[in-house]
């Protein structure tokens, strides 16, 4: 028994590294997604943008732009579709402060995202939003499954904050 115990031991100790480096793959693969989105999203490339989350009716989303939830990625489509129409000229997408977590096949990120470009009538666009993400591996690729965007609301002016600063 004592012998049994500690192979056992042994063998759990030999899995951990294993583990450990899938889960830093994992999270790599998740950073390497994000960074694949603020490409698209910087070049406009709605397609790009969508690649990254999952291409049915499961995706959830809460964004700052109304209604309040948006489900399927069709809808979601459609409200990209709309804010990217609201740039004239290049768009400029900086993801900072992104955290990134996995545990099998569920993963969960975090970031700050700062946007920038003009309307159609040349005036500055700028804002912040805060961004958690669920990502999901589906067939060996990570995708995002759920996304809540948001930015602080002065409490005392019941504005939001649209250059929140940490």
């Amino acid at each position: 028994m004592f012998k049994s115990l500690i192979t056992a031991c042994a063998l759990a100790l030999l899995a951990a590294p294993a583990a450990s480096n899938a889960k830093t793959a994992d999270e790599a693969r998740i950073r390497a997604l994000e960074a694949r989105f603020v490409a698209a999203f910087s070049a406009e490339d709605l397609d790009g943008i969508m690649n990254c989350y999952v291409p049915d009716e499961s995706l959830f989303v809460f964004d700052v732009i109304p209604p309040r939830q948006y489900v399927g990625a069709a809808a979601y489509r459609k409200d990209w579709e709309g804010f990217l129409k609201s740039f004239a000229g290049p768009v400029k997408v900086e993801l900072t402060d992104l955290a990134v977590s996995t545990d099998g096949t569920i993963g969960y990120g975090h970031s700050a995202q700062h946007v920038q470009g003009k309307d159609a009538k040349g005036n500055p666009i700028e804002m912040v939003v805060r961004v958690s993400d669920v990502y999901r591996k589906i067939g060996g690729k990570w995708l995002i499954v759920q996304e809540h965007v948001s930015v602080p609301v002065d409490s005392e002016t019941n504005k939001p904050d649209m250059m929140s600063k940490l």
